[in-house]
């Protein structure tokens, strides 16, 4: 297939070009998966840094959470943004450039002698690239590049992100174990930097660009132009969803769904489980399992969400991850187990099956402005997942222990489950999308 930065002269409407083999969608797809891969290194050291920095350094876990917390906050609140930028700019020019920052953020941690430093680089740095790699990145793609197959596309580009957690979780705790964090810092910023190439010479902002039609579209769609106020436009669109009761809900589960996924097991699997005994490399290996399972159960996500309706399967999901917090305290020992090794499968499973169906609820409520609203309601996302991950290490200076925020968790994902059964069906006005 020819490729060519030039559209066709066409209109909507048109019948898009007829071309043969694999439709050009599923390479824009296969290099966002690449994209995300690389960019999850980041994601995966927060967790293991906790106990090397305190060692180092003094400071207490509160501290590092602090900047664990503003990397993740920053992480939502950027995602918005990046997704108007992306359509005033291109995905291109956006990604290549978070990716540039996270890979300066991460390098220049390897210089810092006080906390303020952390919270500079691993903080604001790298939070700021990371929220424009966040998942409104895989929900511009997907809504871009495909009008079929959409939960499917969606629940593989959200699994990529485990699979980079699944490749660098494991490398990154033998560097800490043997070496230092530092070198672990470094590969990081290497990974990311790596990734720059591929985005800016194969990743196609639309379609058009290369003179397709989106995989199973009808008709031929010409690319829309720069849409100008990228900033503005972003907080219309909130502002207008802020007005519908969908968003709230939606903002609701998933700050828990970041609360109990991000924020508490990312962050503090490895120093609970160290706290009991356990090797650091067993506890970052058992996390890199759940990345395993958590492309499996993501993907299936996507599978279902195209065939059932996605408000019960977000009840189904946080109900059933709900249930197995609760049981995590019982299960932490010092070596692993087979009631650990079930916990991980099954926590696995659902760590982000909540995608998939939370972007379908936007898309069907906010059409063409679904990706921005997707963006806010990640921010939420990643709000509860920065007050965990903060609270958290507050709550094993003050308690000793990680119990309590086990519990709570598993309260707040059985109050997300009820609050996903209340969405209305009813999509809200078409107004919204011309906010």
């Amino acid at each position: 297939m020819t490729q060519t930065s030039e559209a066709p002269t066409a209109v909507k409407g048109q019948k898009p070009p007829t071309r043969r083999g694999i439709h050009r969608a599923w390479f824009v797809a296969a290099v966002t998966f690449v994209t995300i891969i690389g960019a999850a290194a980041f994601r995966s050291l927060p967790g293991l840094l906790i106990d090397p920095l305190h060692q180092e350094f003094g400071w207490s876990r509160g501290t590092i959470g602090a900047a664990v917390s503003i990397n993740l906050a920053l992480y939502g609140l950027t995602a918005p943004f990046a997704a108007a930028l992306m359509d005033r700019f291109g995905i291109r020019r956006v990604v290549a450039a978070a990716l540039t920052v996270i890979a300066l953020g991460s390098g220049l941690t390897v210089w810092m002698t006080a906390a303020w430093q952390l919270l500079l680089c691993w903080g604001l740095l790298v939070g700021l690239g990371s929220g424009s790699m966040a998942l409104a990145f895989a929900a511009t793609v997907t809504n871009r590049w495909f009008t079929e197959r959409r939960g499917l596309v969606s629940g593989i580009l959200t699994a990529a992100s485990a699979s980079g957690q699944l490749i660098f979780l494991p490398l990154l705790s033998w560097m800490i174990t043997r070496h230092d964090w530092r070198p672990a810092a470094v590969t990081v910023a290497l990974a990311a930097l790596a990734v720059v190439p591929f985005v800016w010479l194969l990743l196609r902002d639309h379609p058009a660009d290369v003179g397709a039609s989106p995989y199973g579209a009808k008709e031929f769609v010409p690319k829309p132009a720069p849409v100008q106020g990228a900033a503005s436009r972003t907080v219309k669109v909130l502002l207008a969803a802020m007005r519908t009761g969908p968003f709230w809900l939606l903002a609701g589960t998933f700050a828990i769904c970041g609360a109990s996924t991000n924020g508490l097991v990312q962050t503090h699997f490895v120093p609970a489980a160290h706290d009991h005994g356990m090797p650091v490399t067993a506890a970052a290996s058992l996390l890199a399992v759940i990345g395993v399972f958590d492309v499996v159960g993501t993907i299936a996500s996507g599978w279902f969400t195209d065939r059932f309706s996605p408000r019960r399967l977000l009840a189904v999901y946080y109900a059933l991850r709900g249930i197995s917090l609760l049981f995590l305290p019982l299960l932490l020992a010092p070596t692993v187990h087979p009631p650990m090794i079930f916990f991980i499968v099954f926590y696995g499973l659902d760590w982000v099956a909540t995608v998939p169906p939370t972007l379908a609820l936007c898309r069907e409520h906010y059409g063409d402005d679904s990706a921005i609203v997707f963006g806010w309601v990640l921010a939420s996302h990643q709000v509860g997942a920065a007050l965990i991950a903060f609270l958290g290490g507050v709550a094993r200076d003050t308690f000793g222990s990680y119990d309590v925020v086990w519990y709570a968790s598993g309260a707040l994902c059985a109050a997300a489950a009820l609050m996903a059964l209340v969405i209305r069906r009813r999509p809200v006005s078409p107004a919204l999308a011309a906010a």
